[in-house]
């Protein structure tokens, strides 16, 4: 039966790295499980991307691109946003878990990833006061630099959180939005003062919490 995979072999190959890399790290993976688990020769790996680092610099490039695109749309959307839909946008690629573990392990790239996810930041977050999902600051390069660090700081210390708060922020959230209601509660409550919009609360709430506050209340 033919595959219906309709991505590129190099697609493919960075997908199955980004998997690979999120599971067990850059140093802990190797070219040859990046092959074996994409189905292609080791030499091919090579063919398209040159190196281990080269490859690594295609997923870095490729995760940053969907929170741009994510968080642009969701932001220039405004109320249309559908919020449980963002989750889903990345498929079967780990993202956010590939964020976690690269921001821990650290290399020369980490800062240049870091530098590229911040500059997205102000773009979407403009997109965002334009829109009127945020308010808007004097400060908007300052503040898309300290909320985008936050966000990457929490997705390193993802496995301390969840034992906190028994939340998996790196998960598919989509998959049960009211379970992350322990995480996202008090995020618009921080958020929501001097942050996010009214409007833009409502729409967390309605699909993050209210379905669980009211099974708790008819309980």
């Amino acid at each position: 039966m033919r595959s219906t995979d309709d991505r590129s072999t190099a697609a493919r190959i960075r997908d199955t790295a980004i998997t690979e890399f999120a599971a067990n790290g850059v140093d802990g993976t190797s070219i040859r499980a990046i092959a074996t688990a994409a189905g292609v020769s080791p030499g091919l790996v090579i063919h398209h991307f040159g190196s281990k680092d080269a490859l690594r610099v295609a997923c870095d490039e490729h995760v940053a691109r969907i929170i741009r695109d994510v968080k642009g749309s969701a932001m220039a959307s405004g109320g249309a946003f559908d919020v449980t839909a963002a989750f889903r946008t990345a498929g079967e690629i780990p993202a956010a878990k590939y964020l976690a573990r690269t921001l821990a392990d650290g290399s020369p790239h980490v800062a240049e990833l870091v530098d590229e996810i911040v500059a997205d930041a102000v773009e979407y977050v403009s997109a965002g006061v334009a829109s009127g999902m945020i308010k808007p600051s004097d400060h908007e390069q300052e503040r898309a630099a300290i909320l985008t660090v936050w966000s990457l700081g929490a997705l390193v210390l993802h496995e301390h959180l969840e034992r906190l708060i028994g939340v998996d922020i790196t998960a598919d959230l989509s998959q049960d939005p009211t379970a992350a209601s322990a995480y996202m509660a008090p995020i618009l409550e921080i958020y929501g003062e001097g942050l996010l919009t009214e409007k833009t609360v409502r729409l967390f709430r309605e699909a993050f919490i209210s379905q669980q506050e009211e099974e708790k209340e008819t309980a």
